[in-house]
């Protein structure tokens, strides 16, 4: 009987609350006041004495609808499990700064890949490359002014080379069998032969693009290592750097040949490079081509104005001949070591400078 009676008055009870809950709902009133904040007549937790209380069956019978006792127990297990539940996650303000922060840092990074990617692969304008060009025909000049003065072999000129080894082979047939392989015939051959090893690694810039800045720059750079290991190797030669007669050459030992064999890679890289960019300066290692050139010119003459096709060639002879000028003032002055290695720094300005050599432009 009591338990009848306590399910009867809590079903009463929950069902007022139910009602007074959904009038708060529509008044803006919050569902979970704290103590004072509401006035009296809005506390959902006191029940007038005035009011009745809703009875499922007024002429006083059992209660027996076990529906009931099921949502009770419902929203009971809800109101243990809503307890239970862990705060709202909240977002602070530092925290999306931070997100927002990162997220523009790695879009400004990649676009900077994307300008540095576009600037190296660009292609630079022929008609800008007067100066480094320039320098490399300085270089001609420098670099065989070295090999000259020490075994008469040019690294650069491979026509004198070549020659010289058909006469090589030519003295099998003079009547005297002369079968002996002369050190100036191996120094020739190798210089031939490391010249060509050179300029096939020119090939290389077709796969990165010839006129291209990293290219330009990578090539000139590979040049500058090629030219401090002959440096390096002639400086541990302990060798002299300059020959009295063509038949006593200062260099005989195996690391002259090591330098020589550098020397002349460098140049043959050079060439090929040159060549690529298809100016005036032609390939930059070879004046017979240029002087020729410059001989037929038609506008030879007219000194009124400036001729690009004259005066570049002109340029070209001028630096060469100052590079050889320079070299072997330096060779008597501090020896071929330190002077290849202030060849070298030459050619480490020159890798920097392609970088900063205006693109062309499409027209």
């Amino acid at each position: 009987m009591h338990a009848r009676s306590f399910v009867k008055n809590s079903f009463g009870t929950f069902n007022r609350i139910h009602q007074r809950t959904a009038s708060l709902k529509s008044l803006g009133v919050p569902l979970i006041p704290h103590k004072g904040s509401l006035p009296s007549d809005l506390d959902i937790f006191s029940i007038s004495e005035n009011e009745p209380e809703l009875d499922d069956n007024p002429s006083g019978g059992t209660f027996d609808d076990p529906n009931i006792l099921k949502i009770i127990g419902m929203n009971a297990a809800q109101d243990a499990t809503s307890s239970t539940l862990p705060p709202p996650a909240i977002q602070n303000r530092f925290l999306r700064y931070s997100i927002g922060k990162n997220r523009r840092d790695s879009e400004d990074g990649a676009s900077a890949m994307v300008r540095l990617k576009k600037h190296l692969f660009a292609e630079v304008d022929g008609e800008q490359c007067t100066a480094p060009l320039s320098v490399y025909c300085f270089m001609t000049g420098f670099i065989d002014s070295v090999t000259f003065s020490a075994i008469f072999v040019w690294c650069a000129f491979q026509t004198g080379n070549s020659v010289q080894l058909a006469l090589a082979l030519a003295r099998l047939f003079n009547g005297q069998h002369d079968y002996s392989f002369h050190i100036a015939d191996r120094q020739a051959l190798c210089s031939l032969i490391t010249f060509i090893f050179g300029a096939f690694i020119g090939r290389l810039g077709d796969k990165l693009g010839c006129k291209t800045r990293l290219w330009l720059a990578l090539g000139t750079f590979i040049q500058t290592l090629f030219t401090m290991a002959a440096a390096i190797a002639i400086w541990k030669s302990h060798q002299g750097s300059v020959a009295d007669a063509r038949a006593n050459p200062a260099w005989t030992n195996v690391l002259s040949f090591v330098c020589v064999g550098f020397m002349s890679a460098s140049m043959g890289l050079q060439g090929i490079m040159g060549k690529r960019l298809n100016t005036q300066f032609t390939t930059t290692v070879v004046l017979t081509t240029t002087w020729c050139e410059l001989m037929v010119d038609p506008k030879l003459f007219d000194i009124r104005r400036i001729v690009i096709s004259r005066d570049h060639k002109i340029m070209a002879i001028v630096c060469l001949f100052l590079g050889g000028f320079i070299g072997r003032v330096l060779i008597d002055s501090v020896g071929s070591a330190a002077t290849l290695g202030i060849g070298t720094g030459v050619r480490l300005i020159i890798s920097v400078w392609w970088l900063f050599i205006p693109e062309k432009q499409v027209k």
